[in-house]
């Protein structure tokens, strides 16, 4: 269980960190971001948007006692790096560009697989209510 909970806060505080750093650059609409966007084919005021789901995530992340929205915000993860892997691979980036959104797949799932397993070893709360 202790190697559980290390992966678990490790993988979980890269995720939140990478979401954090990403979010604020698109709630602020740097220069970069923008000219990213484009890049992509997609509008400027879409980045603001963005931001704050990331924020928003990332909150719900480390914020306890809201399983469900937990869930919600790996899958907002997940769908927010296939939409930039597939917007890449549509405008014809090259394949080295991939690498951060593959190693972020790969963060998130050790994230949310030691999120699993940290669930199933602790009591539930309903169960805790049937004894009392």
């Amino acid at each position: 269980m202790k190697t559980t909970n290390i992966l678990y806060w490790v993988s979980t505080g890269f995720l939140c960190a990478m979401m954090l750093m990403s979010g604020i650059i698109n709630v602020l609409s740097t220069p970069e971001a923008v000219e990213g966007l484009k890049h992509l084919g997609y509008p400027a005021y879409l980045l603001p948007f963005l931001g704050v789901a990331k924020l928003l995530g990332v909150l719900a992340l480390l914020v306890p006692g809201f399983p469900r929205l937990r869930e919600w915000a790996y899958a907002g993860f997940v769908f927010d790096l296939l939409g930039a892997m597939y917007s890449g691979l549509s405008v014809g980036d090259p394949l080295s560009q991939w690498l951060p959104v593959t190693v972020g797949f790969l963060i998130i799932a050790v994230s949310y697989r030691t999120n699993r397993r940290r669930a199933q070893a602790s009591p539930t709360p309903t169960a805790e209510l049937s004894v009392a």
